[in-house]
């Protein structure tokens, strides 16, 4: 991973994630998109895991619901933004020229 890949990833995640695990998770997944998506996936599923709205009567009412929304906001800007380790159409495949040579007639 280079450092505009990590610069990306900490644009997009925020900096207080460890570089380190952004790292792990670029080798084994291979692509900066791939890597922040499963980092919002694991905000967003901690949030559900817990009720989103929990309410006090007269003391407090706390509500995740449009944390989860941003979330998934953010989860697809990423899905149709361009990372920096994308390959351009010139990049993505392999262009092969071959030379033709004429052959004698009979």
């Amino acid at each position: 991973m280079n450092s505009d890949v990590l610069h990306w990833l900490h644009a997009q995640l925020g900096p207080d994630i460890d570089a380190a695990n952004l790292v792990s998770r670029y080798e084994r997944l291979g692509s900066a998109r791939a890597v922040a998506l499963e980092v919002l996936h694991e905000r967003t599923a901690a949030l559900l895991a817990d009720p989103l709205k929990v309410t006090v009567n007269g003391v407090v009412t706390i509500d995740n619901s449009a944390n989860v929304s941003a979330l998934e906001r953010q989860a697809a800007r990423i899905s149709a933004a361009e990372a920096p380790d994308d390959l351009s159409p010139m990049q993505g495949g392999t262009l092969i020229a071959v030379q033709l040579h004429t052959r004698a007639r009979r």
